[in-house]
């Protein structure tokens, strides 16, 4: 479970940041609708996972579902254990996407005009400006977005539990769905006490590193 947990955590940590980032980037330059474009990049924080969950299940059902229609294949994205973690970890992923493009588009809208000007004057172009301006400028959200994600992560529990049930074999078991399963399920309190622990621990510990830095 700690193994699946850290797989799944570095996969959406990393993906849903720099995607938000992406958007963030979009959503402030200069395009029309911009408002509207908004507005659906920060619609997942509306939907509850269970919701979502419901959805996705349709989407990457093995025979109904229009991914595989649409790729021409017969893959079980959540029957298969090659595939049902990645399957599952891009809900997720959709679902912290809204947060973090709210957070980062503040973020890089409160970075001085001053310095894309003075960037633009010395020649830089639209990847220079955001790699020596953007990303420096907003430093303190992209860190306290990857404390949160990092903490979400481990503690990602329903679209696990409406998708997968852990399974197949266990390879979309994480961390918080196996404290339910050992303690609901199987009635192996001990067990569950002890994985209890160690996620309180491991999430307290980056909730101090968030709250002191």
């Amino acid at each position: 479970s700690l193994v699946t947990t850290l797989k799944f955590s570095v996969m959406r940590v990393i993906l849903s940041i720099m995607i938000g980032f992406i958007l963030a980037i979009i959503s402030t330059e200069k395009i029309r609708a911009k408002g509207f474009f908004r507005t659906v990049y920060a619609l997942p924080m509306a939907i509850s996972a269970a919701a979502a969950s419901v959805v996705f299940m349709f989407i990457f059902h093995s025979s109904l579902g229009i991914l595989n229609r649409a790729l021409g294949t017969h893959i079980g994205w959540l029957t298969d254990k090659k595939y049902a973690l990645i399957a599952v970890t891009i809900v997720s992923v959709w679902m912290a996407i809204g947060m973090n493009f709210i957070y980062l588009t503040a973020a890089i809208q409160s970075v001085p005009a001053e310095l894309y000007e003075s960037v633009a004057l010395d020649g830089a172009n639209f990847f220079q400006k955001h790699r020596h301006v953007t990303i420096p400028s907003i430093s303190p959200t992209l860190f306290f977005l990857l404390i949160i994600n990092v903490i979400n992560s481990v503690q990602a529990y329903a679209e696990f539990k409406m998708m997968t049930q852990g399974g197949p074999d266990n390879s979309t078991n994480l961390i918080a769905y196996y404290v339910y399963q050992q303690g609901i399920m199987f009635n192996q309190y001990g067990r569950a006490m002890a994985a209890a622990v160690i996620l309180l621990l491991f999430t307290a510990t980056l909730s101090c590193i968030n709250f002191f830095a």
